[in-house]
C-alpha cells in the first residue's frame, strides 16, 4: 500500500510504505468486498487527523457495517462512502477507480476539460470555485474564485461530492457543459456555456518588465504547483538574475495549490534560512520543513495573492511573509490549511484522507481564515491580457511597494 502526500485534494507526490497494527478478523473470514471496506476503515483509523472521528465510536462504525455481507462491489463502494461521510470532512473521500485515475492525471502536464479547480464548502455543502486554470475555457468565460456552482447541465450540485461534480464537468474535447453560477451575495444566477478543450499545464510565466524610470522588475507568474514547477521557477530566477533585475514580483493569484513538496522547494529558492511550514498531526505533534541555505537570489520580493490563492500557494506566501522575505499585496487568500494523503486500494480505487493541518512559520492556522496581505488592494476587472500591465491595479501596487523596498535597501 502506498501513501501519496498532497496539499489540495487534487495532487500528490510522496510514496511511503505504511503498516497498521490494529487487530482485525483473520482475512479468510472476510469476503473480498469486506476486505476492501476494512482496508479503508484501517487507513482512517490509523491516519485521520481527528482522533475522535467527528465524536463517534469508529470501532462501532466498523462492526455495524460488517454485520451483513456486501452483495456486490457497488454496494461496497456505497458503504465506504457512507462511512466516510460520517466524518463530515469534504476532503476525506473515496475515489472509484475511474476517479482515481483521473486525479492522477493532474500532475502530468496536460488536462482535458474546462480547467476549473473546485472545492466543497463544508458548512453550506455548495460547490465553489477555487480558481480557473490559466488559458482554460473557465478563465476565458470569466469564472472567478468563490463563485458558487449551482447546477451542472441543469442538475443541482446539492449533495454532490467534489469528484461527482468534477466528473460532470469532464468530457470529450469540443463538447459543451453549461454551469449555473451564483456570485457574491447576489441571489441571481447566470448560465455559462463552456466548450471543453485540451489544457496545457505550463505552471510558470516569466518576463522582464521595465518601468518608465528604468526600474527592472522580474515578473514570475506561478499558476500551479505541479511536478515541473520547482525547476521552471528556478530557471526563471536564474535567467532574470542574468538580466540584471532590481527586484521580483511573484504572482500567486488564482493559484489553487498542488504538490506540497513543490511548495516547500520553491520557498527554498527564495529563503536562505527559517522554517517554511509546520505540520500538526492528530497527536498535536509538530513537524516542519525548513530552508536549506540554497536561495537563488536575495533581491527584494513582493508576492501577489487573492481569494484564489490556496493550499500550497498559501504555504509559500505564508513562509515568505512570516520570514520577512516578502510583502504580500492583493486580497485575503482562500484559507485551506489541511493536508491530505492519498492511499491506493486493492481494486484500483483510492481514498483521500485528511492527515494533518499546517501552520505558517509564526504558527498561524489559516484554515477557513486565509492570509491577510500586508497591502490590501481590491482587484479591478481586467482580462487575461491585462495581467501585469498598467491595467492591473494590484500589479501596479506591487511594483510601487517593490521600488520602495529597493530605495530603502540602497539608502546610505
Amino acid at each position: 500500500m502506498y501513501k501519496r502526500v498532497f496539499s489540495v485534494a487534487f495532487v500528490f507526490v510522496l510514496q511511503l510504505a505504511i503498516a497498521f497494527g490494529c487487530w482485525v478478523a483473520p482475512a479468510a473470514a472476510l469476503s473480498e468486498d469486506q476486505n476492501l471496506f476494512m482496508q479503508v476503515w484501517r487507513i482512517v483509523n490509523q491516519a485521520y487527523v481527528d482522533e475522535s472521528f467527528n465524536h463517534q465510536n469508529w470501532w462501532f462504525v466498523r462492526q455495524n457495517a460488517l454485520k451483513h455481507p456486501f452483495r456486490n462491489r457497488e454496494e461496497t463502494y456505497e458503504a465506504i462512502e457512507k462511512m466516510l461521510a460520517r466524518l463530515d470532512d469534504p476532503f476525506t473521500r473515496f475515489l472509484r477507480p475511474e476517479q482515481y485515475r483521473s486525479l492522477q492525471v493532474n500532475t502530468s502536464g496536460e488536462l482535458t476539460g474546462i480547467g476549473l479547480q473546485i472545492a466543497l464548502d463544508g458548512e453550506t455543502g455548495t460547490i465553489e470555485v477555487v480558481a480557473p486554470i490559466d488559458g482554460s475555457p473557465a478563465q476565458a468565460a470569466g469564472l472567478q474564485p468563490r463563485d458558487r456552482i449551482v447546477e451542472i447541465d441543469g442538475v443541482s450540485t446539492v449533495g454532490l461530492t467534489l469528484d461527482e461534480a468534477a466528473a460532470k464537468m469532464r468530457g470529450p474535447i469540443g463538447t459543451t457543459v453549461t454551469l449555473t453560477v451564483s456570485r457574491g451575495s447576489e441571489a441571481t444566477t447566470e448560465s455559462v456555456a463552456l466548450v471543453r478543450d485540451r489544457i496545457a499545464l505550463n505552471p510558470v510565466v516569466a518576463d522582464l518588465k521595465t518601468t518608465p524610470d528604468g526600474f527592472k522588475v522580474g515578473y514570475i507568474r506561478l499558476s500551479q504547483f505541479n511536478a515541473n514547477a520547482t525547476e521552471e521557477v528556478g530557471r526563471a530566477i536564474e535567467e532574470l538574475e542574468n538580466r540584471g533585475v532590481n527586484g521580483y514580483v511573484l504572482d500567486l493569484r488564482n493559484n489553487p495549490g498542488g504538490l506540497l513538496q513543490a511548495g516547500v522547494e520553491i520557498a527554498r529558492l527564495w529563503l536562505d534560512r527559517g522554517t517554511i511550514v509546520y505540520t500538526v498531526n492528530r497527536q498535536g505533534i509538530l513537524g516542519s520543513f525548513d530552508a536549506t541555505g540554497q536561495a537563488l537570489t536575495d533581491a527584494p520580493l513582493v508576492v501577489l495573492v487573492n481569494q484564489g490563492t490556496a493550499s500550497a500557494s498559501e504555504i509559500l506566501a505564508g513562509a515568505l511573509q512570516d520570514n520577512g522575505r516578502a510583502q504580500l499585496v492583493g486580497e485575503k487568500t482562500f484559507g485551506k490549511g489541511l493536508i491530505q494523503s492519498l492511499f491506493d486500494l486493492a481494486d484500483g480505487s483510492g481514498v483521500a484522507v485528511t492527515v494533518a493541518k499546517y501552520e505558517t512559520p509564526n504558527h498561524h492556522d489559516i484554515n477557513k481564515l486565509g492570509i491577510v496581505p500586508d497591502v490590501v488592494v481590491a482587484a479591478e476587472a481586467i482580462g487575461r491580457n491585462g495581467l501585469a500591465t498598467e491595467a492591473d491595479n494590484q500589479y501596479r501596487a506591487a511594483v510601487e511597494r517593490l521600488s520602495e523596498q529597493v530605495v530603502v535597501a540602497n539608502a546610505p
